[in-house]
């Protein structure tokens, strides 16, 4: 095919160029110049002249993709004017002009020099002129023309794009479009059928079709399914010159995809699915599963699942699972074995969503039975309430029956039960229970005035196994029994104005009483209140009941006294309206108080009528300044004895020989420098006077014994340890222990010895610790050390 096109386009060159050089020469011959001049007549009879050109065409052309081994002949220019002998040098300018075209200014002809490709450039204008070779004077003026590039073929059809992707949906009508594709060609259309183009399909068919002037694509079988084969790879030419043998082509690729449509009903691989529950499952369990298949997918393929009949229609239920697009069986209400062991169940799959086009392809439903066995599991005893309510009077005897309650095993073994109670809700045992029939009793009597209502809860198991129990709220409630006295509702008291014998009796009450009763209202109101039998005539004071549960007291005479009789206890017995009543008398306290003209009360001490005249005010305030000073000098004494230091060792009244004192504060010996501050010892004066023991607090200040003085600035620091021991060892506050003194200026070798208290004796000390011997054998070792006058005499 190659070389078949490489011969076309040497044919097509060569007669191209016999057709330029022929219409060349015969425009020259044809167009031959002239310079005179001829008349036309106007319209008015004015005669026109007008100057004729030297040469004269129309345009040049030339054949694209040359490639001979001389340059392309395009034209001639020749001028009339040109005689032939040279002088006339021919001009060419414009696009291309020296580049692709060049001219031979002598003869005029003009060549290509290059190779030129329509697709590129498919014309150029140029201008040529004819000047004196001489003078280069311009003989005419400038003509353009225009050099047009003819087309060949060489261009093959190209797709606007490699690969197309197209969708219809399945089983669609012949002859549905699917696409179209559009393929261009470079070559010059207006020129033969370089450019004209047909389409065929090369691979797809029988499926697909293709529209040989427009490139759409259309299917070409009927009921095509997408669940049988679901893509299409189709190959599309477009081939140039109408189709014709030597044409160019090109080819581009069209993957086609069949859409679902809903022509597939949804169904049930088996006619009769099994399944199990047991009936120990809680409601909302999973039973079981079952699934309609449906080829067809996305909205197309989604099933919906309803049970349609069965006996298990009010036990059971069935969800979709849009996920999986399966039927989930679920338990609704708890199933018994024992009642029914084995349920049947219709169920319908339908599609959600049905196109009206394939209605005809029967129902878009299918149907399955379910049948589901109920399994036995070890339950739990069941009581035959939900909950209990039992009775018992207040105060019963320990052990009274309460009441029972019942449970029973469920399953076909019926086993035995056990009953208890929960010890959480009887925290005071006052309930037991029979474990074998539930019978409820007390364990001690109750009181309805302490808890009206008990609530406990009784488990039930069963004998083989204890894990499986069951436990029942049970409510007692304590009925009232007439055990609890009316009493006074509050502590009242009377108070009644003394006067005259003679003043008339008011017909108020002294008081209004009331009375209150713990147990319920059956046993309490109505109250009656009366006066004991032996005072009921009382001669000073009545009770009248106003049948309202309250009463009023009242005088029976007037003219009482305080110098007579300042208070009156009147006893009330108080009745209430219980089977059998109960009773009890409460005492009323009524007073005799001093009141003024309008009755109202003044006072109600007998003292204060007894004197005839009160403190000043002048009394009251000396009173109240003694109480405050009192007071203040009570403070002061707490606040001393407060501040002051309580003693390291507490002397009792025995012996203090007896007590045994530890210490655990001993220094570091004569090589410790770190006790005391060296200052204390470098600075003499510093601590001139009495410092108190740091062991104990003494009792008072002593002086210090004459001839013992301060040191003075320039003693010697031994001098003043001497001193301050002879100090220690006469100062009658210190009890008779040792008291470690421990000094950091001493080191090995001191001139000042030892300053242990033990060694103190050889002091001038005028102590005398003869009394040591008396003290018993544990004191033995500091008579001997102490004790000894003579040891003492020598030492000095």
């Amino acid at each position: 095919m190659k070389e078949n096109y490489c011969l076309q386009a040497a044919l097509v060159c060569l007669g191209v160029l016999c057709h330029s050089q022929a219409f060349s020469t015969e425009r020259r011959s044809h167009l031959r110049p002239s310079f005179h001049g001829h008349h036309e007549k106007g319209k008015e009879g004015q005669v026109l002249q007008r100057s004729k050109r030297g040469w004269v065409w129309n345009q040049f052309f030339v054949i694209e993709e040359y490639t001979g081994p001389d340059p392309v002949l395009v034209g001639r220019l020749h001028s009339d004017i040109d005689s032939g002998d040279g002088n006339i040098k021919y001009i060419l300018s414009g696009e291309g002009a020296g580049t692709i075209f060049v001219i031979d200014d002598k003869s005029g002809n003009i060549h290509a020099t290059k190779t030129l490709d329509r697709e590129e450039r498919a014309q150029y204008t140029l201008m040529a002129q004819a000047v004196d070779r001489d003078t280069n004077r311009p003989l005419e003026p400038p003509s353009e023309f225009i050099v047009k590039v003819q087309d060949i073929n060489d261009n093959p059809p190209e797709f606007l794009h490699e690969t197309y992707h197209a969708n219809v949906p399945e089983r669609s009508n012949v002859g549905t479009s699917v696409i179209q594709v559009t393929a261009s060609d470079a070559d010059d259309p207006t020129y033969g059928n370089s450019a004209k183009l047909v389409y065929s399909i090369l691979e797809g068919q029988p499926y697909f079709s293709v529209e040989a002037q427009t490139g759409i694509i259309r299917t070409a079988l009927p009921n095509m399914d997408r669940e049988a084969k679901e893509e299409y790879h189709v190959v599309i030419q477009a081939k140039d010159m109408g189709g014709h043998m030597g044409g160019l082509s090109g080819t581009t690729k069209v993957t086609i995809t069949l859409t679902d449509v809903n022509d597939n009903p949804p169904k049930f691989p088996q006619s009769v699915y099994q399944m199990s529950v047991s009936e120990a499952a809680v409601p909302g369990e999973e039973v079981g599963r079952v699934k309609a298949k449906d080829p067809d997918i996305g909205e197309n393929g989604l099933v919906a699942y309803n049970i349609v009949d069965g006996d298990g229609m009010e036990l059971f239920e069935i969800t979709t699972d849009y996920d999986t697009q399966e039927g989930v069986v679920k338990l609704k209400k708890p199933v018994d074995f024992e009642t029914k062991r084995a349920y049947s169940l219709k169920v319908e799959a339908a599609n959600v969503h049905i196109d009206p086009k394939f209605i005809s392809n029967g129902p878009f439903k299918d149907t399955v039975t379910i049948k589901i066995a109920v399994e036995d599991a070890d339950e739990p005893p069941m009581f035959l309430a939900p909950s209990y309510i039992h009775e018992v009077q207040e105060n019963a005897a320990a052990g009274t029956v309460v009441g029972r309650v019942h449970a029973k095993d469920p399953d076909a073994a019926n086993s035995p039960i056990r009953y208890s109670i929960d010890r959480h809700t009887d925290l005071d045992r006052f309930f037991t229970i029979n474990p074998e029939d539930g019978f409820i009793k007390t364990t001690k009597p109750l009181d309805r005035e302490e808890t009206a209502w008990l609530n406990i809860s009784v488990f039930a198991a069963e004998i083989h196994n204890r894990h499986q129990e069951a436990k029942v709220p049970v409510s007692i409630r304590v009925l009232d029994v007439n055990d609890n006295a009316p009493k006074f509702a509050a502590p009242y008291e009377g108070f009644i104005c003394e006067s005259d014998q003679n003043k008339p009796l008011s017909n108020q009450p002294i008081v209004t009483i009331s009375a209150d009763d713990k147990d319920d209202t059956a046993n309490g109101p109505r109250f009656i209140f009366s006066l004991p039998p032996e005072i009921i005539h009382n001669p000073n004071f009545t009770v009248i009941d106003n049948r309202d549960n309250t009463a009023g007291v009242y005088a029976r005479h007037g003219g009482f006294s305080r110098q007579k009789q300042d208070l009156y206890l009147l006893p009330i017995v108080i009745s209430d309206g219980g089977i059998p009543p109960m009773s009890s008398t409460n005492t009323l306290t009524i007073r005799v108080c001093g009141c003024d003209v309008n009755g109202a009360l003044l006072s109600c001490n007998a003292e204060a009528y007894i004197l005839n005249a009160g403190l000043s005010t002048g009394a009251l305030i000396a009173i109240l300044a003694c109480i405050v000073i009192l007071l203040v000098i009570v403070v002061l004494f707490v606040t001393l004895r407060r501040q002051k230091k309580e003693p390291l060792i507490v002397f009792e009244e025995e012996d203090v020989r007896e007590n045994i004192i530890t210490y655990d504060d001993e220094g570091g010996g004569e090589e410790d420098t770190e006790a005391f501050d060296i200052a204390t010892l470098q600075n003499p004066d510093g601590i001139n006077g009495f410092i108190p023991r740091k062991d104990i607090k003494p009792e008072y200040q002593y002086m210090p014994r004459p001839g013992l003085r301060p040191a003075p600035n320039s003693v010697d620091v031994d001098d003043f340890i001497n001193t301050r021991i002879q100090e220690a060892d006469n100062d009658p506050t210190a009890p008779p222990y040792d008291s470690i003194q421990i000094y950091g200026y001493e080191g090995r070798g001191s001139v000042a010895g030892s300053l242990s208290s033990l060694e103190s004796a050889t002091t001038d000390s005028d102590l005398d610790y003869d009394y040591l011997q008396n003290w018993g054998p544990r004191f033995k070792k500091l008579a001997d050390l102490y004790g000894s006058k003579d040891t003492f005499d020598d030492d000095s």
